[in-house]
């Protein structure tokens, strides 16, 4: 049952009589846009709160951050507010955004009715928040040209990706891999089920010693490491950024097998086609397109010698929703597109591909980003000193969002195992994947 709404409409010292406060001001217009009370309590930048005191807490520390909703109302209007400092929780930023979200379950949350407009256009006025917008904070992404073409995507992953090698390398710890891990015991370390991902990978791809690898989308070059160390494997490891280019160059130098890795900065399009045992393709797909994804998949069957097997490890989510959200697509990763996991399925097989195996990963994912949430609460001046604290404020509601998205399965993330048909095709045991 929820507690009594409780509000102090005063500020300190105020006189019964005096000038309403902001709460005062703003509670009908709450009521209108949830239509009943809200699912979290507000503090105001007078001192003034409303809401249900056993909801979670949002301070509203400038009036600015109301002038960015009226400017862009929603998911962005929010999200710069927060980057900015404007708006803040208290307590775990995950668990208010959790708590809101199931308070709005049902809700007819939306733009109020036009007979409304008059007495919110009101409140705003004796808020004081109308105004010009607020300049927006930095780090949206600024990108031009024709979807997915070669320079579009380039510069789409040099915004993410090529951040700063210093600031993913605290992050990440030691494995350096920006995707999900596979944890294979409850309390297992994140650098120990990165490894065990990477191996994983390497066993339903059957890598054996001389075997060819085409690591499509290598990151800082930790699987293409792995393989060449753990297996033997001779791996052309491709990237479109500069920064994970040169990290992983070095990676593989300091490991001893830079004579086995080739690493390559170039699109996946650019690569020629040739006969490559195994293709492993770990959380790229997303940057693909929707209309060139049947196009991306015809390129991984050329790139495989007959018998040869693919390994996509990608995100997915309902077709209703096949992109990463307003937020994602200007702060994170412009032009993403995901689908449900049978949707790949189709276009994997469509592109002349057997597909011989999946594994849901969902739960997986959810830890993982904890556990680089848990790194960046830690260690946030650190942060601050690397990026900046907006940067660190972004990264800091980017996880937060992530985590929950995975734990409450409006998002997941599967592993898919494909081969080009050949005559001598070697037998599938998953048996073998998850032993010692």
């Amino acid at each position: 049952m929820t507690a009594p709404t409780t509000r102090d409409s005063r500020v300190p010292g105020q006189r019964r009589g005096a000038r309403a406060s902001a709460a005062d001001v703003l509670e009908p217009v709450l009521h209108e846009l949830f239509a009943g009370p809200p699912p979290f309590a507000l503090r105001l930048w007078d001192g003034s709160t409303t809401g249900p005191a056993d909801g979670p807490r949002v301070l509203v520390r400038h009036r600015r951050a109301l002038r960015r909703l009226l400017w862009q109302p929603g998911e962005l209007g929010l999200a710069d507010a927060w980057i900015s400092g404007e708006l803040d929780v208290e307590g775990d930023l995950a668990e208010a955004l959790s708590a809101v979200h199931r308070g709005l379950a049902g809700r007819p949350v939306g733009r109020p009715a036009p007979r409304s407009w008059p007495a919110l256009a009101a409140a705003a006025a004796r808020l004081g928040v109308v105004g010009p917008p607020p300049p927006r904070p930095g780090g949206r992404a600024r990108v031009r040209g024709a979807l997915h073409s070669r320079g579009r995507d380039r510069a789409v992953i040099s915004h993410h990706y090529d951040l700063s090698n210093e600031f993913y390398a605290l992050l990440l710890g030691p494995a350096m891999a920006y995707s999900c891990a596979y944890y294979t015991s409850d309390d297992q370390p994140l650098q120990a089920a990165q490894e065990a991902k990477f191996d994983l990978i390497c066993r339903k791809l059957d890598l054996r010693p001389g075997a060819r690898l085409l690591d499509i989308g290598c990151g800082w070059g930790a699987l293409a490491r792995h393989a060449a160390v753990h297996h033997g494997t001779r791996v052309t490891a491709v990237t479109l950024s500069a920064r994970q280019h040169a990290h992983a160059r070095t990676l593989v130098a300091e490991a001893g097998v830079a004579d086995l890795v080739d690493v390559r900065q170039c699109d996946y399009r650019e690569i020629a086609a040739d006969a490559y045992d195994a293709v492993s393709c770990v959380e790229m797909g997303e940057h693909v397109g929707k209309d060139q994804y049947p196009d991306f998949a015809a390129r991984l069957h050329a790139l495989l010698r007959p018998g040869g097997r693919l390994l996509v490890q990608q995100m997915s989510r309902g077709a209703a929703a096949p992109g990463g959200g307003a937020f994602i697509e200007a702060y994170i990763a412009p032009d993403m597109h995901m689908r449900p996991l049978g949707q790949t399925v189709d276009l994997i097989e469509a592109a002349g591909l057997e597909v011989l195996h999946t594994e849901a990963m969902r739960p997986h994912y959810a830890r993982t980003i904890d556990a680089w949430r848990a790194t960046l609460t830690q260690q946030r001046d650190r942060f601050d000193a690397l990026v900046g604290r907006p940067a660190v404020r972004l990264w800091e509601l980017y996880l937060a969002g992530s985590s929950l998205a995975f734990a409450e399965g409006r998002m997941g993330v599967d592993q898919l195992l494909a081969r080009r048909p050949g005559d001598a095709d070697r037998p599938v045991r998953p048996a073998e994947w998850y032993g010692n």
